[in-house]
């Protein structure tokens, strides 16, 4: 398939409701699945930030709304290295269902340690620290759809 139609593809996809969509042509199939769990948190926080801008008259009525948009937002700013997920995929903190997690927040971790897996196509990606410390937060839920570049764990 063309790239320059995939891309058109993808882009339809991601400016639409729908959330999958999936092609067979004489070359091969393609199927592209839109993830479902960062867009509707971006558009939660992106939805408080038009008002003041729309309906700049009422400014003392809508001056709640950009203070609780930016609560959140200084909530998910942590300090400290944030480890990010390298791809889409489905989170795991352990490598088998009872196996322990590999890491819990105040572990010492190396650079290069495994901290997680990410399943990506049936293939399950060790995902190692990038840098030394301690884990203080565990961002990333067992099993839970990550998109990529989505903050999974904070190291200070």
């Amino acid at each position: 398939m063309d790239l320059r139609k995939l891309k058109t593809l993808i882009d339809l996809v991601s400016e639409s409701n729908i959330s999958e969509l999936e092609i067979t042509e004489t070359e091969g199939k393609v199927r592209i699945v839109k993830g479902g769990i960062a867009a509707p948190v971006q558009y939660v926080q992106t939805l408080p930030a038009p008002a003041p801008a729309v309906g700049a008259a009422p400014a003392a009525g809508q001056a709640a709304a950009p203070v609780a948009a930016a609560a959140p937002a200084t909530e998910t700013a942590p300090s400290g290295h944030v480890v990010k997920s390298p791809m889409v995929g489905t989170f795991y903190r352990s490598s088998s269902p009872g196996a322990p997690a590999f890491v819990e927040v105040g572990s010492q971790v190396k650079e290069g340690d495994t901290i997680c897996i990410i399943e990506a196509m049936k293939i399950l990606n060790e995902i190692e620290a990038d840098k030394s410390g301690t884990v203080t937060q565990i961002l990333g839920e067992n099993g839970q759809a990550v998109e990529y570049g989505q903050p999974l764990f904070i190291i200070e």
